[in-house]
Parts: C-alpha cells; sequence; structure tokens
C-alpha cells in the first residue's frame, strides 16, 4: 500500500489524470458560476430600488456568467462521478479561492480598487474575515455595499454546503467534500442520513437566524436596508458593516444587545442548534460542554475586562464600561469584529488580549473563525489528566467530553493541529516583518487574517490600506488557510499528497 493510499484511504493514485476528475472540477465550477449569479441577482434588485448607477456592471457580470456556468454545468451534469477524498481536498481548496476570485470582480470594476484591494477584500468577505481596505463606506453605491455584505452571507454557511443543498443533482461525494470544509475536529457528521438533507438543515437553521435578526435590527431602529444587510454578517460574524463607524454608528443598546445575541448564536455549533430546536429543549445548549465552556468563557473575558475598564477610568461609568466589553469581547471571540469602540486603544495589556481570545474563537461547526473552543478544552483537560499522571504514574483516566470517551486519534489530531497553526502563525508573521512591517502591525495582521477577525493592530488597527500588494496576498493566503483550518490546504502543501 503507498504513502497517500494510508493517508487517503479509497484514493487512487492516478485520480488526478483520470477524465473523472476533470468532470468534478467541470461540474463544481458550474455550480460556483450559477451560485455566484445568484448572488449578483439581490444586488441587481437593491440598485434599481436606490438607482445608484451599478445596475449595468451587476447586469454585465451576470450576462456573462449565467451562460458560461449553465454551459459547463450542462456538460458534465451527464457524466456519474464518484468524487473520492484526495479530490475533495483539491475541490474545496480551489472553490474558495476561485469564490474569492469571482466576488473581487464587481469589487474591482465597481470601485478605484486596485486588483490586490479588491481580491483582499472578497477574500474577507467570503472568508468571513472583515478585514478591509475601503475607507468612505457611507459614500458607497448601496448595491456594492450590499454585494459585499452578501458574499460574507454565503461565505459563513459555506460554498461546499450551497452546492450540496441546492444542486443535489450532481452526485458528487458530497460528505467528502463535508470533512474538507466543515471546522472542527470531529469531522463527517450528519444531521440527517443523507448529506443533502443534512445541508438542507443547515441552510434552514441560518435562514432561519438571518430573517430573525433581520426582524430585530428593524425593529430597533435601523432602517430595513441597513437591517438586511447587518442580518447577512452579523449571523455570518463576518462583521462588515455599511457603515465606517460600524455597529457604533447606532450608538444605541438595543441594536448592541442584538447583535451580541446573534453573534452568539453564529458562533455554537450548528449541530446543536438542530437538536435543541428538534426537540424544543433550550436545555441542550447548556448541556453541551463545547457551548457552555464556550459561554463561561466569554463570561470570565467580559467581568476582567470590565473591571480593567472601571479601574483606569477608560469610561465614564460602570455601565459604560461593561457595554463596551461585553459587546466588544463578544464581536470578537466569535470572530465577528464589529466595533463600538476602537480597542487598540484600550489600557494595559487589553488589545493583545482581545487578540488572544480571537485564537481560541467559537463553537466548532459554526460561522465563528478562530482555533475552536472545543480544542482548547481537549487540550486542557488532557493537561489536567498529564498532571495528575506526575503525581499518580500508574493512574488510567480518559478524556471525556459529552460523557463520551474521546478516543486518541482526536487528541493527537488536536495536538497536531495546534502545532500546525502556531507554525504557519509564525512563518507569516516572519513574512510580514521581512516586509517591513512592525512586530505589532505583523503580528495583529496575521493574527486577525488566520483568526478570521478582522481588525488588528498596530498599522492595520483600523483598516488593511498601510499594506502592500505582496502582503495582502500573502494575508489572503491567511484568510482561506484560516477558513479551512490549516490541515487542508497543509495537506495539498505535502509533497507525498501528489506523489505519483
Amino acid at each position: 500500500m503507498s504513502s497517500d493510499e494510508r493517508l487517503f484511504p479509497g484514493a487512487h493514485p492516478e485520480a488526478r489524470s483520470q477524465p473523472g476528475f476533470r468532470l468534478v472540477v467541470v461540474q463544481v465550477l458550474g455550480v460556483l458560476i450559477l451560485s455566484f449569479c445568484v448572488m449578483l441577482v439581490p444586488p441587481i434588485i437593491v440598485s434599481v430600488i436606490y438607482d445608484d448607477g451599478l445596475l449595468a456592471l451587476f447586469l454585465w457580470h451576470l450576462a456573462a456568467a449565467l451562460p458560461i456556468g449553465g454551459l459547463m454545468l450542462r456538460y458534465s451534469i451527464r457524466h456519474s462521478v464518484r468524487l473520492r477524498i484526495r479530490d475533495g481536498f483539491i475541490v474545496v481548496a480551489m472553490l474558495w479561492f476561485a469564490l474569492s476570485f469571482l466576488a473581487s470582480l464587481p469589487l474591482y470594476f465597481g470601485t478605484d480598487l486596485s486588483y490586490a484591494d479588491a481580491i483582499f477584500e472578497a477574500a474577507s468577505g467570503i472568508t468571513t474575515t472583515g478585514a478591509t481596505v475601503i475607507v468612505g463606506l457611507d459614500a458607497l453605491p448601496r448595491s456594492l455595499l450590499f454585494f459585499r455584505q452578501e458574499i460574507q452571507w454565503f461565505g459563513g454557511i459555506g460554498v461546499i454546503v450551497s452546492a450540496i443543498a441546492l444542486l443535489p443533482v450532481l452526485g458528487l461525494g458530497g460528505m467528502q467534500m463535508m470533512k474538507a470544509e466543515t471546522p472542527g475536529p470531529v469531522k463527517g457528521t450528519k444531521l440527517t442520513p443523507r448529506i443533502t438533507g443534512t445541508a438542507r438543515v443547515l441552510w434552514r437553521i441560518y435562514l432561519v437566524i438571518t430573517i430573525a435578526c433581520a426582524a430585530f435590527y428593524w425593529f430597533a431602529g435601523m432602517e430595513l436596508y441597513d437591517a438586511i444587510a447587518h442580518s447577512l454578517t452579523t449571523v455570518s460574524t463576518g462583521g462588515f458593516s455599511t457603515h465606517d463607524a460600524s455597529i457604533g454608528y447606532y450608538d444605541s443598546p438595543a441594536i448592541e444587545a442584538i447583535a451580541v445575541v446573534f453573534m452568539l448564536l453564529g458562533a455554537i455549533n450548528f449541530s446543536v442548534h438542530f437538536a435543541a430546536w428538534a426537540r424544543l429543549d433550550v436545555r441542550l445548549y447548556l448541556k453541551n460542554d463545547e457551548v457552555r465552556s464556550f459561554l463561561a468563557f466569554t463570561g470570565i473575558i467580559v467581568l476582567a475586562i470590565t473591571a480593567v475598564l472601571a479601574l483606569t477610568g477608560g469610561y465614564e461609568s460602570l455601565h459604560g464600561s461593561a457595554r463596551a466589553a461585553l459587546f466588544t469581547v463578544v464581536s470578537v471571540i466569535t470572530s465577528t469584529g464589529y466595533g463600538i469602540a476602537d480597542f487598540s486603544d484600550w489600557p494595559l495589556m487589553l488589545p493583545v488580549l482581545l487578540i488572544f481570545i480571537s485564537f481560541v474563537g467559537g463553537c466548532a461547526g459554526s460561522t465563528a473563525g478562530g482555533m475552536k473552543v472545543i480544542r482548547f478544552v481537549v487540550m486542557a483537560r488532557q493537561a489536567q489528566i498529564e498532571v495528575l499522571r506526575l503525581i499518580h504514574p500508574n493512574l488510567v483516566k480518559p478524556l471525556r467530553m459529552d460523557g463520551r470517551t474521546v478516543p486518541d486519534s482526536v487528541i493527537r489530531s488536536v495536538w497536531a493541529f495546534f502545532a500546525s497553526y502556531v507554525v504557519v502563525f509564525a512563518a507569516l508573521m516572519m513574512v510580514m516583518m521581512g516586509q517591513g512591517h512592525d512586530q505589532v502591525t505583523a503580528f495583529g495582521a496575521v493574527a486577525t487574517c488566520l483568526n478570521n477577525l478582522g481588525p488588528g493592530l498596530g498599522d492595520v488597527a483600523t483598516n488593511f490600506l498601510a499594506v502592500g500588494d505582496l502582503e495582502k496576498w500573502v494575508l489572503v493566503f491567511a484568510m482561506i488557510a484560516g477558513r479551512l483550518e490549516i490541515f487542508t490546504i497543509l495537506v495539498l502543501l505535502t509533497p507525498a499528497f501528489w506523489r505519483e
């Protein structure tokens, strides 16, 4: 048995050269281009309503993309192709890079951005990072702003799940693609017996939460356009806004409270949402180890930052300190990146602390970025067991989550992921510093992109205008690698993967 077959059971070493794999690529690209066409429809409607002058731009893109996607799908749909595990990794990575390219086109032709800026903005949207190079959002055409919001919403649920849910007739091995794309250490868990059913369930939950979020924003005082636009980037934990001042533009405790609730919902494992809603039992949220740890950790950090802000006089009252701390901590740990204050100006260790908690991120199986809470829970419990073994060498104590023993293979995978994350982070930070950026800016830029957060530190605290074109391409790689949780990209960089 070859090393490739040991790494990817069922994969054939020559799968890439077979016509079947080429058909898979054509099929998936066809679906991707048609999905892009769907994404163009709402901005067209918005452009008609507000007469913002960009109708021709979006119609031109739609007219060019629709026949290409349709022909590609029609050509390839006649053939039945089985997607292999190896193919899944290639296709998933290709999709995220390709969708970033497609999303960059309206941004490039509709603004005065350079192409490096446009691809950075598009990748930031698709990966729900929220980092931006655009200043003057309030003056941009509303259709372009809505497109920018919309790509985060599609990126949040994942273009792979979108394709499986909307076009199940492809017959591609959906679970192989889900394994490569779904965040978290435990992949391949299906909510329903069929992968297409799983994808539809995820879509329904995602859509219902988004509609509810838009309705609450509207009731709280946002105009309908802003309510819908911000609901797309709240539930997706993306953080793009239609205003330079982000959520701080409204200066509304009610709107901030709504954002906090729906950012947390977006950062909770969607399988937990499914279980709680299917059984109509909200207690299931608190029975889940990861969700309970996530909420507890968030609460502790909020209390700590509130205390520091109150003691240092950062805000005039305890209420002001608590309000700023709650919103900012939830925004950062869910990797949303909304702002009501510039936390890079906060006193003492608070800016670095907030960047550090972005490494934790939200729950596995959610739209949030970071390394995911479940991994830190596993590492903490394993570390506790190892300390006890120093005291009691013969101790036999399995690591348990939600009442079940965690397999040793999962524990090894978690530690390997953590080590890989640290190495990739250090390498990217060295690249940024090699381009002349100071340590704080390099650290903040890589952390916010790899964790899919948005705001950073130093020169990238509010936007990435100070970053050169080469660094933007490096950070695009970081954002996509972070969205795919490192391993999918590292697999493609492994020589054994490509060895015949």
